[in-house]
Parts: structure tokens; C-alpha cells; sequence
């Protein structure tokens, strides 16, 4: 499967962002997805995840409450809602694909910088 992020960009403290991801395959429809973040001089990590039918989600404990994961099966796009974006949010979001939520990690695309403004 092969993953496109977009929706990237600069935004202030306080703001919204929405990411999206295209999977392209015949079988993209058949993973789970998520999105993780890099930071600037920090290890990539872990943001929010969502099952192959969209019917489970899975968020990082900072992004709970700000962040919405979605999808659309027709569309083979997964979204990430982004709001009250804080400073600390800004780095280069990727999004993955997995077998399962657990193992959202199989298959990368390119990131997406978003960088937040205080």
C-alpha cells in the first residue's frame, strides 16, 4: 500500500489543521492507519490510530479531546482532525498502515510539516 500525506502548514497557537492521508492499492482498505509525529530533535512518535472499518480509534494521551482520526473506505483517505494546536504540536506528521491498530507501523508515506506558532 502506498500512503500520501497533505494539509501541512503554518498555523498559530490556538488553531486548526486537517491532514489527510491517500492509500492507494487494491488492498488499502484492508489496513489499520494512523498518524504519528516527529518533533524537531526527537524520536517519531505515536499520535492516533484507527481500525480498518473506522469503527475504533486510538489517541496518544496529549492529543485526546484536541485530535479526531477518521476515514473514508470510499475514498481510501484517512483524515486527522487537528485542533487548540499548541507549540508543542509542531514537527513532521507521517501516516502509516498496519495490519492492526496494534501494528500500525507496517507501511510509511512521506510527512507532512505542521508548524504552530505561540
Amino acid at each position: 500500500v502506498q500512503l500520501q500525506a497533505s494539509g501541512g502548514g503554518m498555523v498559530q497557537a490556538g488553531g486548526s489543521l486537517r491532514l489527510s492521508c491517500a492509500a492507494s492499492g487494491r488492498t488499502s482498505r484492508n489496513y489499520a492507519m494512523g498518524w504519528f509525529r516527529q518533533a524537531p530533535g526527537k524520536e517519531r512518535e505515536f499520535v492516533a490510530a484507527i481500525s480498518r472499518n473506522g469503527g475504533n480509534t486510538y489517541y496518544a494521551n496529549p492529543e485526546k479531546g484536541r485530535f479526531t482520526i477518521s476515514r473514508d473506505n470510499a475514498k481510501t483517505t484517512v483524515y486527522l482532525q487537528m485542533n487548540s494546536l499548541k507549540s508543542e504540536d509542531t514537527g513532521v506528521y507521517y501516516c502509516a498502515a498496519g495490519q492492526s491498530m496494534a501494528s500500525v507501523r507496517d507501511y510509511w508515506g512521506q510527512g507532512t510539516e505542521v508548524t504552530v506558532s505561540s
